[in-house]
């Protein structure tokens, strides 16, 4: 960054861009003006700054315009960086907010190594990601019209005691049999039914893309061998690979701890030392699927058939942490539980301590994985 002889703040928006420059090591930023937000004008903005050529350093706030912008200008040769919003430093008595002020406020804390940059995935690690998080949306949906027929059926006095799980086959059989009195109320009931079928269907075909997308992608063998630890089957550990990517970036397991807001915040001053619930940072998706993989450790450890026929796949290195992790997790389920602490919190314990065999797991793939990651 320092060989940088200007830092350049970006505030984008969808149709335009707001851009300041510093120059290097001195001076106050300078507002260069508005330019529209495409390529084309982005290629114009380089060729006045940079005239002969020099490296510029620029940077922009991570949002919805994605990462096109890192790539256009890393390709040109100069350096970009894509921050995190909720760690700009903010003035608590600044009450004026203008793309102008937030670009020269961009420029100049870049200048001064004031931001925390994000990590950009490369094109093949976003289109995975893409995946499995088109398949987590339409989930919601699923869940979400499931509930609505639940609830019209509640509404009615309908109700299934032909046996305990829901949205079985037996359970869509049942359904079938149902039958209003007023026509009107029969076309709802089909709707809301046919509505659960369409969306289960769209999740199907998007798990089974899921599928056929990991025996391409470079991060395969890491995938199967995170297969191996307890509650962690494709869609988990696709999700966690596709999320992370190279999860050997992180020096040790506190710090993806960390970036995974899995840690308990914390308040101290002087004397006084407060420690809350975890801070809930960095990426929900990837929090999201461990602590759904935590409750399976409720049981005691155990090698089932199933679990040893997914661990088969990965390396006895890979096997023997993923028994380890089994073991210890199972164990400090049952150990907090005896101690009267609530399972939700039981869960995000076993969570948080789940990270580091994962990280270990990828640790032991990637250095032997000679190409590189994208």
């Amino acid at each position: 960054m320092n060989k940088s002889s200007k830092f350049v703040g970006l505030d984008t928006h969808k149709d335009t861009i707001a851009v300041a420059v510093c120059e290097a090591n001195r001076g106050k930023p300078r507002y260069y003006g508005e330019i529209p937000n495409t390529p084309q004008a982005l290629e114009k903005l380089l060729r006045k700054l940079s005239p002969e050529g020099e490296v510029l350093s620029f940077c922009y706030e991570a949002g919805p315009c994605g990462y096109g912008i890192y790539r256009q200008l890393t390709a040109s040769g100069h350096e970009c960086e894509v921050v995190a919003p909720s760690l700009i430093p903010v003035k608590a008595g600044d009450r004026v907010k203008t793309d102008r002020r937030d670009s020269e406020s961009l420029a100049r804390l870049h200048r001064a190594g004031e931001l925390t940059p994000v990590w950009v995935p490369g094109p093949e690690q976003e289109a995975i990601r893409d995946l499995t998080r088109a398949r987590e949306d339409i989930k919601a949906l699923e869940r979400q019209a499931k509930q609505r027929l639940g609830a019209f059926l509640l509404r009615h006095g309908v109700s299934y005691d032909e046996g305990k799980s829901k949205w079985t086959n037996a359970y869509f059989r049942w359904l079938s049999g149902v039958k209003f009195e007023i026509q009107t109320q029969q076309i709802v009931f089909q709707e809301y039914t046919d509505s659960v079928k369409y969306l289960q269907s769209r999740v199907e075909g998007l798990e089974k893309e899921m599928e056929a997308a990991l025996n391409d992608w470079s991060l395969a063998p890491v995938v199967r061998a995170l297969m191996a630890l307890r509650g962690c089957k494709l869609i988990t550990a696709m999700t966690i690979m596709a999320e992370l990517g190279d999860i050997t970036r992180f020096d040790s397991p506190r710090q993806l701890m960390a970036y995974l807001g899995l840690v308990p915040g914390e308040y101290s001053s002087g004397n006084t030392t407060r420690r809350g619930g975890i801070t809930k940072t960095g990426n929900g998706h990837v929090r999201r699927v461990l602590i759904e993989s935590a409750w399976c450790y409720r049981f005691s450890a155990r090698k089932t058939a199933h679990l040893q026929r997914r661990a088969a796949e990965s390396s006895e290195e890979v096997q023997e942490i993923a028994w380890k992790a089994q073991k210890r997790l199972c164990r400090r389920y049952q150990h907090l539980l005896n101690r009267g602490k609530l399972k939700v919190q039981i869960c995000t314990a076993v969570a948080r301590e789940l990270v580091g065999f994962i990280w270990a797991i990828a640790c032991e793939v990637m250095n032997k994985k000679t190409p590189a990651l994208n």
